[in-house]
């Protein structure tokens, strides 16, 4: 079995880093760029940084931000919001991201995804999906964009299959109705896209216990899992979860 990976995410709302539950009620929780360097020195596999305002205000990514936080780790970093034309794919590399997510403009732009994976590698371009459970879907969950704001008609299912057929290399697969309640991933929603695409899948959103993505890793067959509020909380480091998943059966780095 291929070994999981852990991800970190950093919701960056002004330039620090935020939290909340369900996509609200966010509060500042400190600096993007001194919390990437304390993640690395804990041994996570991989950052995501998402600018979370970033689409619902119109502009493109706050590329000086990004830059400080590469300059701390030297893992893989993915970083979303705000990214709407190549030359801000381009210029977010050069800034120091290895893979750029695209979520909103995505779904306004779906070209954005081929063009970007023919340009730079399917492996630089993820999609970054939000989705909630929505019984009048064929899947039974729908696609919302501009920070879980906005509604789209997009089905979670055959959105994440067309991403993918554009060109997307990986997909991060955040439950909204599972996000900051560390109450456990959305494993239904998970398997069911996982077992869809030829991709790897990040599974994004409820995690609390290490158990949490114990149960995500193998029962919804994602390939990582992201976290946020277990790590940002100081209830769990790196480390401590990485013990607990193997000692569970869970091949980790």
């Amino acid at each position: 079995m291929l070994k999981k990976r852990i991800i970190i995410c950093l919701d960056v709302k002004d330039g620090r880093t935020t939290k909340g539950v369900k996509f609200k009620d966010n509060v500042d929780i400190g600096d993007p760029v001194e919390m990437a360097a304390e993640y690395y020195r804990q041994g996570v596999d991989e950052l995501v940084f998402y600018d979370i305002m970033a689409s619902a205000r119109g502009r493109g990514p706050i590329l000086d931000l990004i830059s400080k936080v590469a300059s701390q780790v030297f893992i893989p970093f993915c970083v979303g919001g705000g990214i709407g034309t190549l030359d801000d794919i381009r210029s977010t590399i050069l800034a120091g991201a290895e893979k750029i997510s695209l979520n909103s403009q995505a779904v306004k732009n779906p070209e954005l995804i081929s063009q970007g994976a023919r340009v730079f590698g399917n492996q630089c371009i993820v999609l970054g999906m939000d989705a909630a459970k929505d019984i009048s879907m064929p899947s039974g969950y729908r696609v919302y964009i501009n920070g879980g704001r906005t509604a789209t008609e997009l089905d979670a299912l055959e959105w994440a299959k067309r991403a993918v057929d554009l060109g997307a290399g990986e997909i991060v697969l955040n439950s909204i109705d599972a996000d900051g309640t560390k109450t456990g991933y959305e494993i239904n929603l998970t398997k069911m896209i996982s077992q869809s695409v030829p991709v790897p899948v990040i599974a994004s959103g409820g995690g609390g216990i290490p158990q949490h993505l114990t149960q995500v890793l193998t029962e919804g067959k994602a390939d990582a899992a992201l976290i946020a509020s277990m790590v940002h909380s100081g209830n769990y480091t790196v480390a401590q979860i990485k013990t607990q998943l193997s000692a569970e059966g869970v091949p980790v780095r």
